[in-house]
């Protein structure tokens, strides 16, 4: 039975999923958004990115093939830069 708990508490953190909110100041049009969407979503691990031009935010949800710091550098490629928000961890 204990066998059990652990394959299941272990199948819930392999399919845990990181979100992490980011504020992008600077952004001012769709092609700023699109841009740091796009290189965003060039990482490896990256389940879904939103960006929202009103909030200069973005919504990253990833997993544990990248990390916060990898998204930040990914934004610097596009002349912004990021401030972490908010980061947590929401299971699938």
């Amino acid at each position: 039975m204990k066998i059990l708990l652990m394959i299941f508490i272990f199948c819930g953190i392999l399919n845990a999923s990181i979100i992490s909110i980011i504020k992008v100041e600077g952004m001012h049009c769709p092609l700023c958004t699109t841009a740091v969407k796009k290189a965003i979503k060039e990482l490896d691990g990256i389940e879904k990115v939103s960006v929202r031009l009103n909030t200069k935010e973005v919504t990253v949800t990833y997993n544990e093939e990248t990390n916060l710091k990898a998204i930040l550098e990914a934004i610097k490629t596009t002349s912004y830069e990021g401030v972490e928000i908010s980061t947590s961890e929401n299971e699938k």
